[in-house]
This record gives structure tokens, sequence and C-alpha cells, in this order.
């Protein structure tokens, strides 16, 4: 899956996939290859659910685990997403073999 990476200094975190495209705080982490594959992931779970959804989902599951854990980046390590791609950044076949709606499958 190519897509396009844009710099974006002043981001809130290290990177983010907001689709159809990867915002990365610098120009370094273009060589991070666990980051973009980790982005990645987020843009094939952006894709499975039609894009709008997906951030719908994602910001209910935060808030639920905001209440759960009272912690951001618990709340935030948690969200059925995140774990996904987390657990799969470091796999570099990941995206290739499939694993379509693979976050239903951490539920």
């Amino acid at each position: 899956m190519k897509a396009p990476i844009l710099i974006v200094k002043n981001l809130p975190a290290a990177g983010m996939a907001i689709f159809p495209f990867i915002l990365l705080k610098n120009v370094k982490l273009k060589t991070d290859w666990s980051m973009i594959n980790h982005e990645k992931i987020h843009l094939r779970q952006q894709l499975e659910l039609l894009v709008l959804p997906f951030y719908i989902l994602y910001l209910i599951n935060y808030l639920i685990n905001l209440v759960r854990y009272k912690n951001h980046h618990a709340a935030y390590l948690n969200i059925i997403f995140e774990k996904e791609a987390y657990k799969y950044d470091l796999d570099r076949d990941y995206l290739k073999n499939g694993n379509w709606y693979g976050w239903l499958k951490i539920i």
C-alpha cells in the first residue's frame, strides 16, 4: 500500500494516519519502517470501515477507555485499532497477507 507522506512539524504525535495520508512529525521518521507500517495498518483500518466510521469508533473507544483507565496514555494504548497496529507494526508481511478486520480478532 502506497500512501503520500506529509511532514507536519507541530503534529501532536510522532505519526498519524488521516486517509489517504501518513503524517509524520519530522523527515527522519520516513526511514522508520515500523512507524510507517503502523500508520499503514491504520489506513487499512480506515478503508475497512469506509473512513468516517473509523474515526467515530476510534473516538468512542478512546473516551470509554479514558473513563475506564482515567489516564490518557492507557486509554490510547487500549484503543482496539491501536492494539492491532502496535501488535503487527514489526511484521513486514502483515498487510500483504490479508488479515482484513484484524482488529475484530483482538476484541
